[in-house]
């Protein structure tokens, strides 16, 4: 069985937010569009970034400029810490990946996690909208005033379903997991305004969405080769270890 394990970087004397907001690069790539533009587009400050010690990694650039793909970021003028993860996190590799966030946040003063979970999963036109699976103390204090509607149905794996396992017990703080359906190979900027709609809702942060729309082609491209990067790891990371991965099941 692999075993992988995530450094995260970050120094002693930066605090983070109360709130961790964790953007993936999922299928679809609405959660980590989402973070992206937030902290580009809201006063925040890198803090940090997590890498793997031997999960093949990538090396985002922009105008010749290399950069971690795991990144962390205070938003200056919110209690939130926000995760911008454009390495994909494989099945296999969720549990490391997520123990190295747990422990970090077992010393900091975070007391929610929350994950935007972009997933493709059949879905008619009135449900294309953002639901939530979430422990029960984070319902009670985040949602309970929301229009938000639970996912019905199915269950979660990779590293939403490592964090809801472990929020269940009271093992880790609270933990809120908005999913939405999402298109491949993406970015799908629907789904990334559906998660803008409910972080908006639940904690008040209003971004612009104007140059997200304006740049939506420059950043499919961007994305659509991300995806792509990450399907080729994902066939390359079957055939090597002659095994199957768990699907994402989570449906309505």
């Amino acid at each position: 069985m692999p075993q992988d394990s995530f450094e995260i970087a970050v120094p002693g004397d930066i605090s983070p937010g109360q709130t961790l907001l964790i953007g993936p690069a999922n299928l679809g790539m609405a959660g980590v569009t989402a973070a992206d533009y937030l902290v580009r587009h809201l006063d925040s400050e890198k803090i940090g970034h997590i890498t793997p010690e031997e999960l093949p990694a990538i090396t985002p650039f922009e105008d010749g400029k290399p950069r971690h793909h795991t990144r962390l970021y205070n938003l200056t003028n919110f209690d939130l810490t926000v995760v911008v993860g454009e390495l994909f996190v494989p099945v296999w590799a969720a549990r490391p990946f997520t123990e190295a966030l747990i422990e970090w946040v077992s010393t900091n003063r975070i007391e929610e996690i929350v994950l935007l979970h972009g997933v493709p999963f059949p879905h008619g036109p009135e449900e294309h909208a953002v639901f939530y699976v979430a422990s029960e103390p984070y319902r009670e204090t985040r949602l309970a005033e929301t229009d938000l509607q639970p996912l019905r149905g199915g269950f979660l794996d990779g590293v939403a379903g490592e964090l809801i396992s472990k929020s269940v017990d009271g093992e880790i703080p609270p933990v809120g997991v908005y999913v939405t359906p999402t298109h491949p190979p993406g970015p799908d900027i629907d789904a990334a305004f559906k998660f803008f709609d409910a972080i908006e809702s639940v904690y008040g942060v209003e971004v612009d969405r104007a140059e997200l729309e304006q740049r939506s082609e420059e950043l499919k491209r961007y994305y659509s080769n991300l995806a792509e990067r990450m399907a080729t790891l994902e066939e390359e990371n079957q055939r090597s270890r002659n095994r199957e991965y768990p699907e994402d099941r989570t449906y309505m």
